[in-house]
């Protein structure tokens, strides 16, 4: 049985090591309070999602498993003995962009069953074939699970941005089709939830990208726009440090800043739901305000690691963010 209650396919070694990646998410996946059925679905969510994630950051189980599976014949890459620590070189960027391939095309297969425009052929990967009654039921789009596939390909040749509009069409594609797919799941999809929804999820990807810019600048990636490292006098070779500078503080503040306020304009979503839904949706916003809380707690420097929020600060955002709805 997979992590998600569905029966998990023979040969698959890697799937449970992609869905055992949700207990170590900064929030819950799919939690105990949902209905059964949004719980299945949310973990068919997560699943495609981590599994295009860790193709496109090569942090796969297994590759040549997944390629081979994929029909993916690209040779796999030597393993590093340091893996994450650098650029990725030529070879392993051809790799990763020929298992992304590989997995958009397996996502043509199950749109294909779903909506039968196209032969028999299963879809290969069986976190893919997980989609199937997902997107059957809910009437999903293709549209939203395309854009998780491309972020992973920007990241592939972008590891720089210019502007703070190039980052958040980033998180167009990086962050705001998971919040589209919750939104569809429930039902409850508009135009105004859903633009509400787009700036929580590019919130909570900016903070995740301040939480761990030291983490990124050893894998070659900085996120804090190139204007805004010049604004503030900082230099990459700063973001090396073992603490942050005065600069560093006060760039990261700023960008703290403009995270908390495209939370507070994504919030109202939280009430203009009931239910279980609201509590979701407020644990979401409220994860959000929690690290945020945490950034500001440590004087904004990020450098040492990732500055985390404690369980029961959460718990207090999270309360006061459902019973506000906001």
């Amino acid at each position: 049985m997979s992590a998600d209650g569905r029966t998990a396919s023979p040969g698959a070694p890697a799937e449970g090591a992609v869905l055992g990646k949700a207990a170590r998410e900064n929030f819950p996946v799919a939690p105990f309070f949902l209905p059964a059925a949004w719980r299945d679905d949310l973990m068919a969510v997560y699943g495609f999602a981590r599994l295009v994630d860790d193709a496109g950051d090569g942090d796969l189980e297994d590759p040549r498993w997944t390629a081979e599976l994929l029909g993916v014949d690209t040779p796999v890459p030597q393993a590093r003995t340091r893996p994450g620590t650098e650029l990725p070189t030529e070879e392993e960027t051809d790799f990763r962009l020929a298992l992304l391939d590989g997995l958009e095309r397996d996502l043509d297969r199950v749109f294909a069953i779903v909506l039968g425009t196209g032969g028999v052929e299963q879809a290969r990967h069986p976190l893919m074939r997980a989609l199937v009654p997902l997107v059957e039921n809910r009437g999903l789009s293709v549209e939203p699970f395309r854009n998780l596939i491309q972020a992973n390909r920007v990241d592939q040749r972008t590891v720089r941005y210019t502007t703070y509009e190039d980052l958040l069409g980033y998180c167009e594609l990086s962050a705001n089709p998971v919040g589209r797919l919750v939104l569809s799941i429930a039902g409850v999809s508009t135009p105004e939830r859903v633009e509400r929804s787009d700036a929580i999820c590019s919130a909570l990807q900016v903070i995740e990208h301040l939480q761990d810019v030291a983490e990124d600048r050893t894998r070659g990636r900085i996120y804090l726009p190139a204007e805004d490292l010049d604004r503030f006098g900082v230099t990459e070779t700063d973001l090396a440090a073992p603490t942050a500078s005065a600069r560093v503080r006060d760039l990261v503040a700023f960008q703290a800043r403009r995270a908390g306020t495209l939370l507070d304009h994504g919030a109202p979503l939280v009430g203009s739901v009931r239910g279980r839904l609201r509590l979701l949706l407020a644990g979401f916003t409220a994860g959000g305000r929690a690290a945020l809380g945490a950034i500001h707690a440590t004087g904004y420097d990020v450098l040492p690691g990732p500055p985390k929020p404690a369980k029961s600060r959460l718990l207090r955002e999270a309360a006061a963010t459902y019973a506000k709805g906001r």
